[in-house]
């Protein structure tokens, strides 16, 4: 390619809002426009870097046997309806008539038609373990695009789709896949990367693991300890305690707390601790009427995902108001009256003795209060954030650390939530009829890319991985206008072509620093210099875009040199 050809800028500012070097460098490189909130265009540098992913992604999933297939973009009300999901799912999922009137919508994931799929046409013992997949656009009206291709609206995914008649072979399957995984983010060039247990969200089933690209600018939040291994999402990270000191048991007081209503400003007032207080986050129940409060530690954060599975509720956070019975800033268990009120305990104000909580009056607080004697016998759940400094759940021993990383990958283990909805049967050996126990194996295409520069990049721009990059090699021949720099420049383009090497030439009569920074800029893993200078001494300048490292080599060997460094240097 030409580089006055391609219809991509390079610039020097990138707009205000841009933040993560990601989006700051895809934008200033060329690699991408922005449409809409969410919405790029990728531009034939982003999608070559992006076939090229998709490339490894497939090699991959085709080493576990699997299908590609290709599903709609747009499916019908129908499909979805016997999920349960057409209902479930919010304004995250697009939905519209056709011209016929008939209810459609976006997929933003495939599960039911790749049940739909598989339905009657897989129906035995003998056509299984199979793997269907597909790379392909989704849609999900994300409310909170950020980042680039970080979190965006429109995107590329390979989702696949795996049957089995029995749970030990889906979890063979399943280790293999994350395996592969594994080997996808080698190929890409990541190295940050780890696998978690995770939350399965509204994909059902019961395990999941996500794979994390570690970043101070991600939003999920993990878990770690370092010296066993234990690796968590925080929507699944177990809380462990320490047990609880001992008191003898005060009698119960209301304390007169005036405008003190955070726990930080009561806890001040009333000369205690943060420890010592019960803090109490209520959440409206959607489509429902009623509310759902949580009492927790002072000190704890609520842990939305782990309280919506023990309530199964679809919650949001609520400002709490005298108008639903509540007294903001006053709200504790003793004397709630809040109606169509459920009351779920955190792990962490077990056997907690002595503490300090609302009164559920204006400016008044109890102190001396304990659970049991005060207000009755209470379940207690694992409800809240895991904190730097914990006990790690795994080995009892260490402490944990708080990370923060960007989903790149994920895969569950489904179960039969789906082939039983919409009741896909298969026979076993013994000629029984089940349905098929499912896993779902996901990788965002444009999320993968952006993690890649997020990992790969200097002061001068993009670095970009030798088996991803959109070219291999970029030619800057200096005094185009020279006859023969330029066809030594030109006659090197036309072999590598020749040699199946994406090869990029910069034929613009601009100064060498020009040159030297846009090629920089857009980071293509070597770049070659054929200057007059260096053809005095029949020479061209090889450079690696990543190590800096320079090599001289002959205009007759030059080609040579480059088959033989794209050959054996993958860390370039």
């Amino acid at each position: 390619m030409r580089l006055s050809k391609l219809v991509a800028e390079r610039t020097k500012e990138a707009p205000s809002d841009a933040k993560m070097m990601s989006h700051i460098l895809m934008l200033r490189a060329g690699y991408m426009k922005q449409v809409a909130n969410g919405i790029f265009t990728l531009t034939s540098l982003g999608q070559k870097a992006c076939l090229n992913i998709e490339n490894i992604i497939r090699e991959e999933m085709n080493k576990c046997d699997g299908q590609e297939v290709k599903f709609p973009v747009v499916m019908p009300k129908e499909l979805w309806e016997v999920s349960g999901r057409y209902y479930s799912i919010g304004s995250e999922m697009v939905r519209f008539n056709d011209r016929a009137n008939h209810p459609m919508l976006l997929g933003m994931t495939h599960e039911e038609a790749a049940v739909h799929l598989a339905k009657n046409w897989v129906n035995s013992y003998n056509q299984l373990p199979c793997m269907i997949y597909q790379i392909q656009t989704k849609f999900r009206d994300e409310p909170r695009s950020r980042g680039g291709l970080i979190r965006v609206r429109e995107f590329t995914m390979k989702d696949a789709y795996s049957f089995h008649t029995s749970q030990e072979d889906l979890e063979k399957y399943y280790y293999e896949v994350h395996k592969a995984y594994e080997k996808i983010y080698e190929r890409i060039g990541l190295k940050n990367v780890i696998s978690v247990k995770s939350d399965t969200g509204m994909m059902g089933g019961s395990v999941a693991h996500e794979f994390m690209f570690l970043n101070h600018n991600g939003e999920d939040e993990l878990v770690l300890c370092e010296q066993c291994g234990y690796r968590a999402n925080q929507e699944v990270a177990e809380c462990i305690y320490q047990e609880a000191e001992k008191e003898d048991l005060l009698p119960l007081e209301e304390i007169d707390t005036g405008d003190a209503k955070d726990i930080d400003s009561v806890a001040k007032l009333l000369k205690t601790d943060a420890t010592k207080c019960i803090k109490a986050v209520v959440f409206a129940i959607k489509k429902e009427e009623g509310t759902v409060v949580c009492f927790v530690r002072g000190d704890k954060e609520v842990n939305e995902a782990k309280l919506k599975k023990i309530c199964k509720k679809d919650i949001v956070p609520f400002d709490a108001s005298s108008e639903d019975g509540f007294c903001a800033g006053n709200i504790g268990p003793k004397g709630l009256k809040a109606k169509n009120c459920e009351i779920y305990f955190d792990l962490s104000l077990k056997n907690q003795t002595n503490l300090v909580t609302g009164a559920n009056k204006e400016k008044y607080h109890f102190v001396n209060f304990n659970i049991e004697r005060d207000y009755g016998k209470v379940e207690y759940y694992d409800l809240s954030k895991v904190q730097e400094g914990q006990i790690c759940p795994h080995c009892g021993k260490h402490k944990v650390k708080i990370s923060n990383g960007v989903e790149i990958g994920n895969i569950f283990q489904l179960g039969t939530k789906y082939s039983k909805s919409m009741n896909m049967l298969v026979k076993t050996k013994e000629g029984q009829e089940i349905n098929p126990i499912m896993g779902c194996y996901g990788i965002g295409v444009g999320r993968n890319l952006a993690c890649v520069v997020e990992e790969n990049y200097d002061e001068r721009g993009i670095v970009m991985p030798l088996n991803i990059a959109p070219y291999k090699v970029h030619i800057s021949p200096l005094r185009i206008d020279d006859n023969t720099v330029s066809s030594t420049a030109f006659d090197l383009y036309n072999k590598l072509k020749e040699n199946n090497i994406e090869v990029l030439i910069d034929d613009r009569d601009c100064m060498p620093g020009v040159k030297f920074a846009d090629a920089d800029l857009m980071g293509m893993p070597i770049r070659v210099v054929v200057s007059p200078r260096s053809l005095q001494n029949n020479q061209i300048e090889i450079k690696l875009r990543k190590t800096g490292e320079t090599i001289l080599a002959s205009v007759e060997e030059s080609l040579n040199v480059l088959l033989e460094i794209i050959k054996n240097n993958k860390n370039i």
